[in-house]
């Protein structure tokens, strides 16, 4: 697996991580109706590609596939995190959040910061992160409630 930027034309390949991530991994924590304002199967195309041209993303790829992506924002604050559905469980998660510390470390950011859904939690507290706030977001009209998530990063000096 590499882990490499986002370069453009890649956001129909990105959709569908985001698509399955969201409806194959969260539909056990979250409604119908809050799967689907989350994530439509209908979307706004260049909407979706301005939002990846802002969030300059990585991009896990296996074999040739796009499987996974995540950014990392100015100051620490992971705005997407992704895995396909399909790709769950084997290790992408950890190799974009691996990628996501290494830059940050480069870039002097101290802590990280996202907010995470119910179903990924788990994962993000495995990897050092602690709630520091429960909170409903509203999407599309809908609530959906998530979690405000920090880590603090100790960087090696010299």
């Amino acid at each position: 697996m590499i882990i490499r930027n986002f370069m453009p034309g890649e956001e129909e390949a990105l959709r569908g991580v985001f698509v399955s991530s969201v409806h194959d991994l969260a539909a056990k924590f979250y409604t119908p109706e809050q799967i689907n304002a989350w994530a439509p199967i209908a979307y706004d195309r260049q909407e979706w590609a301005s939002k990846l041209a802002r969030l300059r993303p990585f991009v896990a790829v296996s074999e040739g596939q796009v499987v996974g992506y995540a950014d990392l924002q100015g100051p620490g604050y992971i705005d997407h995190f992704f895995v396909s559905g399909r790709f769950a469980g084997r290790g992408v998660g950890n190799a974009l959040m691996g990628h996501i510390c290494g830059v940050a470390a480069r870039r002097g950011i101290s802590e990280l910061s996202a907010d995470v859904s119910l179903s990924a939690e788990p994962f993000f507290s495995k990897h050092g992160f602690v709630v520091v706030e429960r909170q409903t977001v509203a999407v599309a009209g809908v609530e959906l409630a998530n979690a405000r998530m920090c880590k603090a990063l100790r960087h090696q000096m010299g």
